[in-house]
């Protein structure tokens, strides 16, 4: 029994070595085709408009609720300690540093991520990626490379959009809502949110986006068994490229506050 345990263990732990290492080969055999082949245009500037045109209402609805929240359940824990003016720094901090960047990627993985893999993985199975080949059309320079390139502009955008949003609506609520002084709100926010703390946002979602675009283009590109094989692909990718999005935002946090450290300083 306990052999048969270390067996299955050591299937599944070389499984994930071998799909990290396939993703890895993607990642690099798409940077080295944007460099390489020229750019197609017309496709990128239509992924630029399904990944970030047409995710707006997603992300701002997202940003909008999460800081009204997020404002409301910090005023009712300070307000008891008499710091209701604080509200404001910790709802811009902590929407900056981390809501913004992690819910933006879950968003986008949920609507994007899935479409992309879908689309793909359609094209896979219905050997629509093998005629590409035969028109001397290489699968990775005509639909990955458009993805990844419209991925990396559209998310430190959306990204932006999600932390302005969030606390815009954080002052909202905490101001009429709730009473809060605007004039104090306002100066803790402009004290304690300094550029550090967006550009940490920003370089979060540079990273979120290649795992979004690459963990769903690669399950994509791998989809068999017909249209019960595009699903299944579909389904792993937004769960895989999810669970991605949080481990990853631990060590990203970790390091980058090495680097662009919290607080006011």
């Amino acid at each position: 029994m306990f052999t048969r345990l270390l067996s299955a263990l050591g299937g599944r732990a070389v499984s994930f070595a071998v799909y990290v290492c396939d993703v890895v080969m993607l990642a690099v055999e798409t940077i080295g085709a944007a460099f390489v082949h020229k750019i197609r245009w017309r496709l990128f500037l239509r992924q630029i408009v399904e990944i970030g045109l047409r995710s707006q209402v997603v992300v701002m609805i997202t940003g909008a609720f999460t800081g009204a929240v997020f404002a409301a359940q910090t005023y009712f824990q300070f307000n008891k300690l008499g710091m209701g003016s604080a509200v404001g720094a910790v709802v811009s901090v902590s929407v900056c540093r981390e809501l913004g960047p992690v819910l933006t990627a879950l968003m986008v993985t949920g609507r994007v991520g899935a479409s992309m893999s879908a689309e793909i993985g359609t094209m896979k199975v219905t050997e629509q990626i093998d005629a590409l080949r035969a028109l001397a059309v290489h699968p990775i320079d005509y639909l990955i490379v458009p993805r990844a390139l419209a991925m990396m502009l559209s998310m430190p955008l959306l990204v932006a959009e999600c932390v302005a949003i969030g606390i815009a609506a954080g002052y909202f609520v905490a101001i009429f809502l709730l009473e809060v002084n605007g004039t104090y709100y306002m100066a803790n926010v402009v004290r304690w949110t300094q550029l550090r703390d967006i550009i940490m946002a920003l370089t979060k979602a540079g990273f979120f986006a290649l795992l979004i675009v690459f963990i769903s283009c690669h399950k994509g590109l791998t989809s068999r068994e017909g249209a019960v094989g595009v699903g299944r692909a579909t389904t792993e990718a937004v769960v895989n490229a999810s669970l991605a999005v949080l481990i990853f935002n631990f060590f990203l946090t970790m390091g980058l506050n090495i680097i662009f450290p919290a607080g006011y300083q």
